[in-house]
């Protein structure tokens, strides 16, 4: 988790290293050259307005994603079916919720639970519920669809947690730390290509 702090304040010293290169005389081929080693991601980019202005819900419209029974399990549903329902849908964690119709939320399970609380153990995932091994709702950690960026990043690497339900009264989507370092390195990327553009002379 410390890696990605690390991460995003490379990003950081990247600008200010390509306006000293500029300002030094230098070629802006090592601007591009940083631009495009930044690439890898594919996922369509949010838009570009600063990362004290993206919030959790701008990561939830570029992932695309409905809310639904994939995202989500009972506190006596069985293991094996909750950690099958995540291999389906190719998701780390899946929100728990009491058995009824409100949809309380009782906590959360992710991979680690598995991986501690099963296989380590060696407990069988064929007769264990999903409450017996699920971390509670009140370790439970959060966020709502307005909270920005950075404050969830932050709250992800304090707690060492890498999944975080998004609540606005109800459930409303999930991000990763994936998720939250891709748009990171999103908004630094669209600032390189301004400043990228500015030095090729398309601002005035």
């Amino acid at each position: 988790m410390q890696g990605i702090s690390r991460a995003v304040r490379s990003c950081q010293e990247i600008l200010k290293a390509a306006i000293l290169q500029h300002a030094q005389g230098r070629e802006i081929a090592g601007i591009e050259k940083i631009v495009s080693s930044l690439k890898w991601v594919t996922s369509p980019p949010a838009q570009q307005k600063g990362l004290e202005n993206v919030t959790v819900a701008d990561v939830l419209m570029t992932k695309d994603e409905q809310t639904g029974p994939w995202l989500w399990c009972h506190t006596n549903d069985i293991v094996i079916d909750a950690v099958k329902n995540m291999a389906k849908n190719n998701v780390g964690s899946l929100v728990v919720l009491k058995p009824g119709e409100q949809q309380y939320i009782a906590g959360i399970i992710t991979e680690r639970d598995y991986l501690r609380k099963i296989i380590a153990q060696e407990r069988s995932p064929n007769h264990t519920r999903v409450g017996e091994i699920m971390t509670n709702e009140n370790k439970l950690i959060t966020v709502t669809s307005d909270t920005n960026i950075l404050q969830a990043m932050q709250l992800m690497t304090e707690n060492q947690i890498r999944h975080v339900p998004v609540i606005d009264g109800k459930i409303v989507g999930m991000i990763s730390i994936k998720d939250v370092v891709r748009a990171v390195v999103e908004q630094q990327s669209g600032e390189l290509k301004q400043l990228n553009e500015y030095i090729k002379g398309k601002y005035y």
